[in-house]
């Protein structure tokens, strides 16, 4: 079979489908060899693992997968591709095709059900208009998963990665930041696609944290402050948080002693224990109250 990345197949078999690319959802796909056995590499793909992959294109990514993993199940929803994949993918037996929404999907239940006895990580080119809700439903449904490697916009995982407490992080770096170590990988250039985006793109790897390594006393009441004060990001922490909070400006200067933080300071400038501490002084405030 021709390789998932010469253009001219690609576009010979799509047009043997009746297949149009979709902007909507994100229709580009990797036509540079390099770039899928790169990442199926750094992304865990290797005896022991079942991967779970979101989104298939016309499984250039998968295929590199399943030839390293035991198991590869794909959570894809466009079944537009589904006959695609039945050609492209089938000298495999090792992979599995989901129909339906990774954001709506129950991926701790599947993963139970599909990868047992396997470690299991995740290893995927993820569409632009998905990536921070894609990522932080990795994060937050708290899945058993090793890393969470995939490509993303350039721009995007700039800020997903980072360092909290830089001019570049905002409320979704620090949550990143709060699940796992994120860390660039390598950069993928804009014509690796088909059709070709009107960006770069980067590809990034998340290890997951045991769970509260920050030792958080309201993990809601955090996220709720990260989110208040990232909404007005230039202006002084103290009066954002006390406007978005409800507490009065006395008893929000009291937390911001108690946390040994200066009340003139802008989130953006915090470091993730700086963010804990004002979090923990904020939970302990009203508690006493």
């Amino acid at each position: 079979m021709p390789e998932l990345t010469d253009m001219n197949y690609v576009r010979e078999v799509m047009n043997r489908h009746g297949f149009q690319t979709s902007k909507a959802l994100g229709h580009n796909f990797l036509i540079n060899p390099s770039v899928c056995p790169k990442m199926a590499e750094l992304g865990n793909a290797k005896t022991g693992f079942g991967i779970l992959e979101i989104g298939t294109g016309i499984g250039v990514l998968t295929k590199e997968l399943a030839k390293r993993a035991d198991k590869v199940v794909a959570v894809e929803l466009d079944e537009k591709l589904f006959p695609i994949l039945d050609e492209t993918l089938a000298e495999f037996d090792n992979i599995k095709i989901i129909h339906g929404d990774a954001l709506k999907y129950d991926l701790h239940t599947l993963i139970q059900e599909e990868f047992q006895g396997m470690e299991t990580a995740v290893c995927a080119n993820l569409p632009y208009y998905i990536t921070s809700p894609l990522i932080m439903k990795l994060l937050e449904d708290r899945l058993p998963v090793k890393t969470i490697t995939v490509m993303v916009q350039k721009e995007a995982g700039q800020r997903l990665c980072a360092p909290v407490g830089s001019r570049e992080s905002g409320a979704v770096t620090v949550a990143v930041a709060y699940y796992g170590k994120a860390v660039k990988l390598f950069d993928v250039s804009r014509g690796s696609f088909l059709p070709a985006p009107n960006v770069d793109s980067v590809v990034m790897q998340i290890e997951r944290y045991p769970e509260n390594i920050w030792n958080v006393q309201d993990e809601a009441l955090f996220f709720r402050m990260v989110k208040i004060g990232f909404s007005q990001r230039r202006k002084q922490l103290s009066g954002v948080l006390a406007g978005g909070m409800g507490i009065s400006k006395a008893d929000m200067k009291e937390i911001f002693n108690q946390a040994e933080i200066a009340p003139s300071v802008r989130i953006e400038a915090l470091t993730m224990p700086e963010l804990v501490r004002l979090s923990n002084a904020v939970s302990n405030k009203i508690n006493q109250t």
